[in-house]
């Protein structure tokens, strides 16, 4: 039996989550159809738009992504401090960006004076809309939702356009998260729809990339931050510059004709990890394929699987085998 989406989420043992959604059947959400030769090309930009234009509103910020022709790849962080630090007025204002809000919010925002009763209903209302500012399964609903009507309206159809909701891995540590970031990065790669990271056409990489050159890091996207230390600022773990020389000595490794010559110095930051070369090929080659569920080294996996009262713990093997 399939967990429930909410018993998949426990911000106790990490707030990274990698969620995936797919389309129906035949259905395209991007590409060409190599049937009709109708391309679908255009929509990769109502994704990325719509989820970038999210991580501003939510209290989510989105550290990877990649647009694929049938499915999408993201990886969430859940700010949950956030939410819980902005004012009521301020709670209002983003959920007003999305949706009408009621009544009483509406007049809140207008400067209208409420009484008891209206303040107290309004006060209700605002702890809903602070809880789902936070909420990874709303944020999707968001995104997957607008998608949807916006292709079934080019498309002149009705009814389902995804493959029922959409899954998520819990990404317990440090390891986990980076194996992901990368698997993400290099799905156009893998997939033989680009030669180059920076080539690689509405993923979160390209965007890196494209801010590197110039010296900055993309505003939209989680930043990275350097190795953890104390007084650690919000952002991802890792180094930037370290982090794309891997992708970049990954990429080569997968290609057939470059094998590739693993040399000491070519990816630090799995040393820092302590992750063997080999077991990051296999991870970063078929992350969703090993995991099915939460991942992350042995004792993040049991600590995660005790916190969710699980007697099982899913993909442990795999767990060993690869985070060794």
């Amino acid at each position: 039996m399939a967990t429930p989406r909410k018993n998949q989420i426990s911000l106790v043992d990490t707030p990274y989550y990698h969620c995936i959604s797919r389309c129906v059947r035949r259905a395209f959400l991007c590409g060409i159809d190599a049937l009709t030769g109708r391309s679908y090309e255009h929509r990769r930009d109502w994704v990325e738009s719509k989820l970038l234009q999210l991580a501003c509103v939510f209290c989510i910020d989105v550290c990877a992504y990649a647009v694929m022709s049938n499915h999408t790849h993201v990886v969430l962080h859940v700010d949950k401090s956030k939410s819980q630090d902005l004012t009521d007025k301020a709670i209002l204002l983003r959920w007003h960006k999305l949706f009408k809000g009621t009544a009483l919010s509406q007049r809140f925002l207008q400067g209208e004076s409420l009484d008891t009763a209206e303040f107290t209903a309004l006060q209700g209302r605002i702890r809903i809309y602070r809880e789902r500012l936070s909420d990874i399964s709303w944020f999707m609903r968001v995104l997957n939702e607008g998608i949807a009507r916006q292709a079934n309206r080019e498309d002149k159809c009705t009814g389902r356009f995804w493959e029922g909701r959409f899954k998520s891995q819990a990404l317990l540590d440090e390891a986990a998260l980076v194996a992901c970031l990368a698997y993400v990065d290099l799905n156009p790669i893998r997939a033989n729809a680009a030669d180059l990271p920076e080539q690689s056409d509405y993923t979160s990489v390209k965007t890196r990339i494209a801010s590197a050159k110039k010296g900055q890091q993309p505003t939209t996207l989680m930043s990275f931050v350097g190795n953890p230390r104390k007084n650690m600022p919000k952002g991802l773990p890792f180094e930037l510059q370290s982090y794309l020389d891997l992708i970049e000595w990954t990429g080569r490794c997968m290609r057939e004709d470059k094998p590739g010559h693993i040399s000491s110095d070519a990816a630090p930051i799995l040393e820092r990890l302590d992750i063997c070369p080999t077991n990051w090929l296999a991870l970063t080659t078929s992350f969703t394929k090993v995991f099915h569920g939460a991942v992350g080294k042995e004792q993040a996996l049991t600590t995660y699987c005790q916190h969710q009262h699980r007697k099982r713990r899913v993909d442990l093997g795999n767990s060993q085998a690869l985070f060794a």
